[in-house]
C-alpha cells in the first residue's frame, strides 16, 4: 500500500495552477492600472484589495461563503441562472485560493511598474505605439523579474491554503481535500505519520519553488 493518499497531491497542484493563472492576469492588471493612476478613493480601493494579506484567511473565507453560498447573492444568481453551485466544489477552492494570494501577486507586480524607467515607455509612445503594445512589448518584459516573483509567491502561497478553502469547498475526500486539508485530517484523526509526511511534501515543493526562484533571480542578474 502507498505511504500516502496522492489525489491530495494533485490536487493541490492542479488548484495552485489555475489560481496561479487567475491571479497573475488579474493582479498585473489591477496592479498596472493602480501604478498608473490617481483617483479619488485610490488609498481605500488598494486598502480592499490588500484586505486578504491581512485577515484570517478564515474570515476570508467565511466571507466567501457568504456570497457564494445557496442564499448568497452571487451564489444564488449562479444556480437559478446557469444551474452552477459553487460552494463545497473544486472551483470554490480555486476562487479561495486566488483570493488569498491576490495581494502577493498585486504587490509585487506594482513594485515591479513602480521600479520601471519610464524613458522606454514614453519612447514607444511617441514613436506611434499604442497603449496596448506599449504594455505587451515593452512594460510586461522589463517588469517580468518582478512579475516572476509574485507568481512563485503566488503559487506557494496558494498551494498552503487552508482556512478560507475548508470554509466554501469543506474537506470532501476524492473531490475537495487538498494537502493542508489532508494534514489537518490526519492530525485531527491522530495519524501523525501521515500528517509528517504530507507537510513535508508541502514544505519540499515550495522550498524547490523559492529555491528556484532565488537561482533564476541570481541569473538575471549576470
Amino acid at each position: 500500500m502507498p505511504l500516502i493518499e496522492w489525489h491530495p497531491v494533485w490536487l493541490s497542484l492542479q488548484l495552485s495552477a489555475v489560481a496561479l493563472v487567475l491571479t497573475a492576469c488579474a493582479g498585473i492588471l489591477a496592479a498596472h492600472f493602480m501604478a498608473r493612476h490617481d483617483f479619488r478613493g485610490k488609498d481605500i480601493l488598494e486598502g480592499l484589495l490588500l484586505l486578504p494579506l491581512v485577515l484570517p484567511p478564515v474570515v476570508t473565507g467565511y466571507v466567501l461563503l457568504l456570497l457564494i453560498g445557496r442564499r448568497g447573492p452571487v451564489g444564488a444568481w449562479l444556480e437559478h441562472s446557469f444551474d452552477v453551485r459553487l460552494i463545497f466544489t473544486p472551483a470554490a477552492a480555486v476562487l479561495a485560493a486566488s483570493i488569498v494570494a491576490f495581494p502577493l501577486m498585486y504587490q509585487s507586480a506594482k513594485a515591479a511598474f513602480l521600479s520601471l524607467n519610464p524613458f522606454w515607455q514614453d519612447a514607444a509612445r511617441s514613436l506611434g505605439a499604442s497603449p496596448m503594445r506599449v504594455f505587451w512589448t515593452i512594460t510586461l518584459p522589463l517588469a517580468w523579474p518582478g512579475l516572476a516573483a509574485g507568481a512563485v509567491l503566488t503559487l506557494a502561497r496558494a498551494l498552503g491554503e487552508f482556512g478560507a478553502t475548508i470554509m466554501v469547498a469543506g474537506n470532501i475526500s476524492g473531490r475537495t481535500t487538498t494537502m493542508p486539508l489532508a494534514i489537518y485530517t490526519a492530525a485531527e484523526g491522530g495519524d501523525l505519520r501521515i500528517a509528517g509526511i504530507y507537510s513535508a511534501l508541502l514544505g519540499a515543493l515550495n522550498l524547490v519553488f523559492l529555491i528556484a526562484l532565488n537561482h533564476w533571480t541570481r541569473r538575471q542578474k549576470r
